[in-house]
C-alpha cells in the first residue's frame, strides 16, 4: 500500500499505525534538527506504546496526579520516544503548582521544534522543563537511580498514608534503559539496594540492542547482565523480539503479580528497526538517517515517502481511548476516595496536601537549638545532628541517611518512632544507603521527586562520588539536602585521601546550589533553617569532624545573618584597615587575631562568609556595606583551594588556602604545617592592614 491513509482505511491494526507514528515522529524531528537520536525510538516503538495503552496508570489532563505510575526514560538520549508519547497522549501541561495551562504538554510544533533554542524538546528530557517528563536524565544510570528513590517513596507514602480501608498510593515506577545504563555504575549500585530492600513495584525495562557509539556492544560488554540481576534478588524476564506486543505484555503482567522483588525485563530490539541500511549499527545511534534513507525507511514501514510529522487519524483517538480513559477513571475514583479520606483523617490529609504543594508544617522549626557561648565548642557535624533532631519531628516526610557513614556524619534520627526504612517495613524514615555514594545521590533525587523532603550523609571528599546526582538536583530545582562532614585537613591523621582540598570549590561551581560552611553550632542551626525553607534549591551542608568554638553572640554578630551569606562578624567603631574574612573552623581563628590587632590598635573587622552564592545574590548596597570596596586590606583564610577568594580579596589581598594536597598527622601538627596559625593569620592582617589609607 502506498501511504498511511490507505493503510487505515483497508483496516490495518491502530496499534500498528500508533507504533509507526511514534517511529517517524522520532525520524523526522532528528532529520530536522540534524541532532538526536532516533535509533532507540524506532526500535523500543512496540514496548512503549504498549506500556502506555495497555497499563499505564496515567491520566494526562492530571499529569501531577500523585497515584499515577511513573515512567523514567533513564536512556534520556531516546528523548523522541518520550515527546512522541507525551504528544499523542495529549497531556496537557502545568506549570510548578500543577495549574493547567491550557495548552498540550508537547505540540506537534514543539516535535518540530526538536533540540532548538527555547522549546519544550530539549536533546534530552529536562523536569519542570516539559510537563510529564517525570526526572532530567541523560547522563546514563541516573534514571534508575532516581526511579529507585521514586519506588522507596511510593512504599512510604503506602506505610504513612494507607488504611486498611482505603489504598491511596499503590502505583509503580517503569523505567527504560539502555545497555550504557547496564554499565555505568550508578545504576548497579541502585539495582543492589532495590533488591536488596525487595522493592517489587520497581519495574525495569532493559533495551538489549547490542549497540553503542563506538559499534558492537560485544567491544567493551559481554557478562550475563540477567544473571547479575538475579543476584541481585530481582526477578528476570526475557522477550525476545520488541516487535511482539503479545509477548511484552505478558511479561508487564507477571511484573503486576510478582512480590517480594523488582522486576528486570530484557527486551530485545533492533536498533533503527525499518531502516534499510542502517538498523542494527552504531550510525544510527547518534546520526541522522538522511533525506534518503529517511524515504526508504517509511517505504518499509508502508508510510507516505515525503509525509513529514504526520500524525493519521485514530492514532491520537487511541490514546485517548485506552490510556486516557483507563487514567482518567482511575484518578477520579482516587479522588473520590481522597474525599472520604480526608474526612476520616484530617491531619494526614493536611500533610499530604502539605506535601504536594511543597510547603511545610507550621511551626516546624520551633525547637531549632540555641547553643551558649563555649570557648570548647562542638563539632559543626554535632550540632548539624542535634538540630536535625529537633527539626524532624515536627516533619513527617523529613528521611534520610548516610552511605554507611551516620554515626559520623551525626545524620541518623534518633526520637522515638523514627524507625528504619527496611523491607517489608517501610515506614522508617532512617534510610541505609550502604557504601554507595552515587546511587545515595541518585535515590535520594527520586524521593524528592516524589514529593519527600530528603538529606544525605557522608565525608566532602565523597562529593566527588556524588557530583552527578548533585549537580542534577540543582538542574531540577530539588530540595534536597547533601550533608558534608570531615570537612578540611583538620580530620588528621586519615591523610591525604580523606583531606579534601578541592571539593569545596567544586561544589561552589554548581549553578543552583546552595553551599553552606557554618562556623560555629548556631550558624549550623540557622543553616538548616534556611535550608529548610527552600522549596526549589538543593543545599550541602559543609561540617567539621573537630569542636569548633561555640561564639558567644552577645559580643559578636547574632548567627541569623548566615541568612544573607556573608555578615559582618566583629566589628570596631572605626573603619577598618584590615577585613578578615572565612568560613567554617577558620573564622574563630579571624576572631581570635582580630581580639589581638583591636588590642594593639589596630582596626580590623572579620566577615563571615558561610555561603558565597547567598552573598551574590544580596544587593549591592548591602555587599558593599559587608565588603567595602576602599578598604584594600583584605585576608581570607580557608582550609581548602583558594580557588575563587581572589574575588573578595581583589588583586593585592592575602590568601591563605590549601596549594597542596594534606598528610597524615595530628590536627595541630597539620595546621602547623599548613599555615593555619593565629600567628601565620596575624602576620598577614598586618601586612595587609599597612596598605590601607592612614
Amino acid at each position: 500500500m502506498s501511504g498511511a491513509a490507505d493503510r487505515f482505511s483497508a483496516g490495518i491494526d491502530t496499534a500498528e499505525l500508533a507504533i509507526d507514528t511514534i517511529r517517524t515522529l522520532a525520524i523526522d524531528a532528528v532529520e530536522k534538527a540534524q541532532s538526536g537520536h532516533a535509533g532507540a525510538p524506532m526500535g523500543l516503538a512496540p514496548v512503549a506504546y504498549t506500556l502506555w495503552t495497555r497499563f499505564l496508570r496515567y491520566d494526562p489532563k492530571d499529569p501531577t496526579w500523585v497515584n499515577r505510575d511513573r515512567f523514567v526514560l533513564s536512556a534520556g538520549h531516546a528523548s523522541m520516544l518520550l515527546y512522541s508519547l507525551l504528544h499523542l497522549a495529549g497531556v496537557e501541561a502545568v506549570d510548578s503548582r500543577g495549574q493547567p495551562q491550557g495548552r498540550p504538554a508537547v505540540s506537534l510544533d514543539d516535535i518540530e521544534h526538536f533540540r532548538q533554542l527555547g522549546s519544550v524538546t530539549p536533546g534530552h528530557p529536562e523536569y519542570r522543563h516539559t510537563t510529564g517528563v517525570e526526572a532530567t536524565t541523560g547522563p546514563l544510570g541516573q534514571g534508575c537511580g532516581n526511579s529507585v528513590g521514586m519506588a522507596m517513596a511510593e512504599r512510604w507514602l503506602e506505610a504513612r498514608f494507607n488504611k486498611p480501608d482505603r489504598k491511596l498510593f499503590d502505583y509503580s515506577v517503569y523505567v527504560i534503559c539502555s545497555d550504557g545504563d547496564m554499565m555505568e555504575g550508578v545504576a548497579s549500585e541502585a539495582a543492589s539496594l532495590a533488591g536488596h530492600l525487595k522493592l517489587s513495584n520497581l519495574c525495569w525495562i532493559y533495551d538489549d540492542n547490542t549497540v553503542t557509539i563506538e559499534g558492537h556492544t560485544d567491544l567493551a560488554f559481554s557478562e550475563d547482565v540477567a544473571a547479575r540481576f538475579r543476584a541481585y534478588g530481582w526477578a528476570t524476564l526475557d522477550v525476545a523480539d520488541a516487535n511482539d506486543t503479545e509477548a511484552f505484555a505478558q511479561a508487564i503482567e507477571t511484573f503486576q503479580k510478582t512480590s517480594g522483588r523488582p522486576t528486570f525485563i530484557r527486551v530485545k530490539s533492533v536498533i533503527g528497526y525499518g531502516s534499510p541500511h542502517r538498523q542494527g549499527t552504531s550510525k544510527i545511534h547518534s546520526d541522522p538517517l538522511g533525506p534518503d534513507e529517511v524515504r526508504l525507511t517509511k517505504a518499509a514501514y508502508g508510510w507516505p515517502q515525503d509525509a513529514q510529522f504526520r500524525v493519521p487519524d485514530g492514532v491520537r483517538a487511541q490514546f485517548a481511548d485506552t490510556l486516557g480513559a483507563r487514567g482518567k477513571a482511575l484518578r477520579q475514583a482516587w479522588e473520590a476516595d481522597f474525599a472520604r479520606y480526608r474526612e476520616a483523617e484530617p491531619a494526614l490529609a493536611r500533610e499530604l496536601d502539605l506535601m504536594r504543594r511543597g510547603e511545610l508544617p507550621q511551626g516546624w522549626d520551633r525547637d531549632i537549638p540555641s547553643f551558649p557561648a563555649d570557648a570548647k565548642g562542638i563539632a559543626s557535624r554535632e550540632a548539624s545532628g542535634k538540630t536535625l533532631n529537633a527539626i524532624a519531628p515536627h516533619i513527617p516526610w523529613l528521611l534520610g541517611g548516610a552511605a554507611d557513614l551516620a554515626p559520623s556524619t551525626k545524620t541518623k534520627l534518633e526520637f522515638d518512632g523514627a524507625g528504619t526504612f527496611r523491607a517489608g517495613d517501610y515506614g522508617g524514615r532512617n534510610l541505609h544507603f550502604g557504601v554507595r555514594e552515587h546511587a545515595m545521590g541518585a535515590i535520594a533525587n527520586g524521593l524528592a521527586l516524589s514529593n519527600l523532603r530528603p538529606y544525605t550523609g557522608t565525608f566532602l571528599i565523597f562529593s566527588d562520588y556524588m557530583r552527578p546526582p548533585t549537580r542534577l538536583a540543582a538542574l531540577m530545582e530539588l530540595p534536597v539536602v547533601f550533608v558534608f562532614t570531615h570537612d578540611s585537613i583538620s580530620l588528621g591523621e586519615d591523610g591525604p585521601t580523606h583531606q579534601p582540598i578541592e571539593q569545596l570549590a567544586a561544589l561552589r561551581a554548581i549553578p543552583g546550589l546552595i553551599t553552606l560552611r557554618p562556623c560555629d553550632a548556631n550558624e549550623t542551626a540557622e543553616g538548616w533553617r534556611l535550608i529548610l525553607g527552600q522549596s526549589q534549591q538543593p543545599a550541602c551542608l559543609v561540617l567539621s569532624r573537630q569542636a569548633l568554638p561555640t561564639l558567644d553572640r552577645g559580643r559578636y554578630a547574632a548567627a541569623e545573618g548566615l541568612r544573607r551569606g556573608a555578615y559582618v562578624l566583629a566589628d570596631g567603631d572605626r573603619t577598618p584597615q584590615v577585613i578578615l574574612m572565612a568560613t567554617g573552623s577558620e573564622v574563630s581563628l579571624c576572631i581570635e587575631v582580630y581580639e589581638r590587632l583591636t588590642g594593639e590598635g589596630v582596626a580590623a573587622r572579620v566577615v563571615s562568609m558561610p555561603s558565597w552564592d547567598i552573598f551574590e545574590k544580596q544587593d549591592q548596597a548591602y555587599r558593599d556595606q559587608v565588603l567595602p570596596p576602599d578598604i584594600v586590606g583584605r585576608v581570607a583564610i580557608e582550609q581548602g583551594a583558594s580557588l575563587g577568594w581572589d574575588r573578595y580579596v581583589g588583586l593585592g589581598g592575602a590568601i591563605l588556602a590549601m596549594h597542596t594536597f594534606g598528610a597524615s598527622a595530628p590536627n595541630a601538627d597539620l595546621k602547623t604545617r599548613f599555615g593555619f596559625t593565629p600567628d601565620h593569620l596575624y602576620e598577614a592582617a598586618k601586612a595587609q592592614a599597612g596598605r590601607s589609607k592612614p
